[in-house]
Parts: structure tokens; C-alpha cells; sequence
């Protein structure tokens, strides 16, 4: 029972009321997936950017909603978090501070983040760690070891009333899709771009496969291959060489790591010919999980009823070209950071330690780097004005 999370997933509907400016192609996106820009302007939760205005504290804003938030001393789990941390700062804290290091420094102080990237990346050692990509294949991992009768996770979801239905969008995520197996004897090539990165220019309209399944199932070959590779090699090497040293047998994972990277730091995909960093910098701008928020959305086991499918037809414009809505991103990313937390604990972690996942804790993906972005306070760094009058008003009671 101690292992055991009631887990609701709530999207709010924010609307700026400053001008500001907005790119096609992120509107497409969202439009593809559902988003109702009309609910948006209608029914949207009005909202400033910058420094409060006024007795923040007395009034119920998304603004004080945010700083209960940092009162409650929560963890904050995030994918590609690092714009998701300045998106927030800037519109529910406060102006965003002239450095980095002030920056880092203040979030230290006000919230505990987890970034599923980060820990799809170092922790689980994914070759390719977007969304939907990192979700699938914890999935298919967590299976194994329910198979193996190993630690897992168990997923449930709640029974709703009838009255609540129209709040609620269901959608169809089982272990494959059924295009991956009706499709297997006439396959499309897989387009690199998109199982590199998780985004293709061309979206829709890519004549090569966009599909999650089928791109794992080419890593896992090629990596049992690599495996073999390796072991053949080590074999051979060992035949014919002098007894290696014991130290050089306890570092052999991370020869392992060297083999596939040509560095240290997480595996990464030779396949494509464009740098890393220049088309992750591309993913960010349809792909980011720092877009408006939706509707209530809940993502659902295989178990699904045939009502439920119909339920999810009828409401509203259905999701396209994957699982990319604001509820189900969400559920994503914690069924990741649960899984790679059940791993660490599995391996003695001590459970009663401060943060719960010291390896992860406030540390940010950073595109195209091999460490990560450490939210913590330097020695040298200052607060802002602004963020020293907000944590008054965070703790003044």
C-alpha cells in the first residue's frame, strides 16, 4: 500500500491577456491535435506576465494557484523542462532575472523539478529520449519484467460517473499499435528524422513511417546486434591477449558506453547526418511541452471499452499523427519518471533520503550537451528584488 498513487490529471485553460506573439506552425500543431483556440478565448483563465500587480495574495489567480504550489513543496515533473521552468517563471512568478546563474538559483529555492528527458537519457540509457518515444519504451521494459514476475508497475484508471463523461477524453494506447502488426509484411522505411528526434518537417505528409513501435523495435535489433558484436569481439580479445587487469573488468559497462557513443555521456543515434543540438533546437517550437494547456484528457489502458472509443470519437476533434494532447503528455511523462523511480529504488536507493530521486533532482536536459543543467545556488550568484518580495509573500503566514 505504501507503493500505491491515486494519480488526476487537470488541464487549465490560460489565456494572456498581454500581447504577444504567436508562430504558424505551433498553431497548426496544436490545432492537429485537438487544441480549441475558441474555448481558449472564451473560457480561458485570464493571466499577466511579470511581477504581480497589486495584492496578488488576496485574489484567486493562476498566480497565487502557482505560489501554493511552491508553498506545498512539491515536486514538479517535467519533459524538456528547461523552457517549461522559464515559461512559468516569467508568467505565474515574476520577470525573469539578466543571468543564468540568478536564474537557477531562485528556482532552487521555490521548487524541486525532475526531467523526464534527463532520465530517459542518464538514467535508462534510451538511445532516444522524446515523449512518446521514452514512454513506449518504459512501457515495453515494464512488461518484460511483469512477464519475468520482476518489480513493475501496475496501471489503473478510474471509473468516472456519467455526469462527468463530457469532461473526460479517452484514447486508445495499447503495448503496439495496430498498424504495427498489420503492417509488418509490407513496411515503410523509417524516417530517421523522426526516430532520432521525434519530429519531422514534413509531419503528416512524410512518406516514410512516423511509427513509435516500429523505430524501437529497429533500436532493439540494433542494439542486440551491437551486443554481439561487442561480446564476439571481447571473446576474441580475451583468446588472445594476456588476462585483463580485475579493475578493467569492473569498468566494462562503461567500455560498453564508450563503444556506443565514442564518449561518455548518453547512447545517441549515428543515423542522422544533422547535428544533435541544431534539430533538437527545431523540436522545440511544435513539440514543446510548454504549449497552452487543453481539456480534460486521460490516457487509457488496452482495456478500453467499445462505448469509451465511441465517446472519444464524438468529443471534440480527435487527436492526429500520435498521443501529443496537454492530459495525455502528462500522464506520459509520469508513467516515465514513475518507472525510472520504481528502477532506482529496486537497486537499495534509500527511500527515506531527501529528494526522493537525488540522481534526477533538479537536474534539466540540456539539447546536444552531455551533462545536464543544474538548478542550483552559487556562492556568487544574487537574488532578484522580485523574487525576494515573492518569497515574503510565499511565507509571510
Amino acid at each position: 500500500s505504501e507503493n500505491t498513487y491515486l494519480c488526476q490529471i487537470y488541464n487549465l485553460t490560460l489565456l494572456c491577456m498581454e500581447d504577444y506573439i504567436v508562430e504558424p506552425q505551433s498553431v497548426q500543431f496544436l490545432v492537429q491535435h485537438g487544441f480549441d483556440f475558441n474555448k481558449q478565448y472564451s473560457q480561458g483563465i485570464p493571466y499577466h506576465k511579470g511581477n504581480d500587480k497589486g495584492n496578488e495574495n488576496q485574489s484567486q489567480s493562476v498566480r497565487t494557484f502557482f505560489l501554493e504550489l511552491i508553498r506545498a513543496k512539491k515536486p514538479l515533473v517535467l519533459h524538456n523542462g528547461l523552457i517549461d521552468l522559464v515559461f512559468l517563471y516569467q508568467c505565474f512568478y515574476a520577470h525573469l532575472p539578466d543571468s543564468l546563474g540568478t536564474f537557477t538559483a531562485e528556482l532552487s529555492e521555490t521548487l524541486h523539478a525532475y526531467d523526464t528527458k534527463y532520465a530517459s537519457e542518464f538514467e535508462t540509457r534510451f538511445v532516444a529520449s522524446y515523449l512518446e518515444y521514452a514512454y513506449k519504451k518504459c512501457k515495453r521494459e515494464n512488461c518484460k519484467l511483469k512477464d519475468s514476475s520482476g518489480q513493475h508497475l501496475t496501471v489503473e484508471f478510474c471509473n468516472y460517473p456519467a455526469n462527468m463523461s463530457r469532461y473526460i477524453d479517452y484514447r486508445h494506447c495499447s503495448l503496439e499499435e495496430e498498424s504495427h502488426s498489420v503492417g509488418a509484411g509490407n513496411k515503410v522505411p523509417v524516417c530517421e528524422k523522426f526516430s532520432a528526434y521525434g519530429w519531422c518537417p514534413k509531419g503528416v505528409k512524410c512518406p516514410q513511417s512516423h511509427n513509435i513501435d516500429l523505430i524501437i523495435d529497429e533500436d532493439d535489433k540494433l542494439w542486440e546486434e551491437k551486443r554481439k558484436k561487442r561480446k564476439h569481439k571481447w571473446k576474441r580479445r580475451k583468446n588472445t591477449e594476456e588476462p585483463a587487469k580485475a579493475f578493467e573488468q569492473e569498468s566494462s559497462g562503461k567500455e560498453v558506453e564508450l563503444a556506443q557513443n565514442g564518449e561518455e555521456g548518453p547512447p545517441r543515434k549515428q543515423s542522422c547526418f544533422e547535428p544533435a543540438a541544431a534539430t533538437e533546437a527545431a523540436e522545440i517550437t511544435p513539440n514543446s511541452e510548454g504549449r497552452p494547456l487543453e481539456e480534460n484528457s486521460m490516457d487509457t489502458e488496452p482495456e478500453v471499452s467499445s462505448d469509451t472509443k465511441e465517446q472519444k470519437e464524438t468529443h471534440g476533434p480527435p487527436s492526429q499523427g500520435g498521443t501529443h494532447r496537454a492530459g495525455f503528455d502528462a500522464f506520459m511523462t509520469g508513467y516515465i519518471m514513475a518507472y525510472v523511480w520504481m528502477l532506482k529504488k529496486g537497486k537499495n536507493t534509500d527511500t527515506g533520503a531527501e529528494p526522493w530521486l537525488p540522481d534526477c533532482h533538479n537536474k534539466l536536459y540540456l539539447s546536444g550537451k552531455s551533462v545536464p543543467l543544474q538548478i542550483v545556488k552559487s556562492l556568487f550568484s544574487k537574488s532578484s528584488k522580485a523574487h525576494s518580495q515573492k518569497m515574503k509573500l510565499a511565507w509571510a503566514s
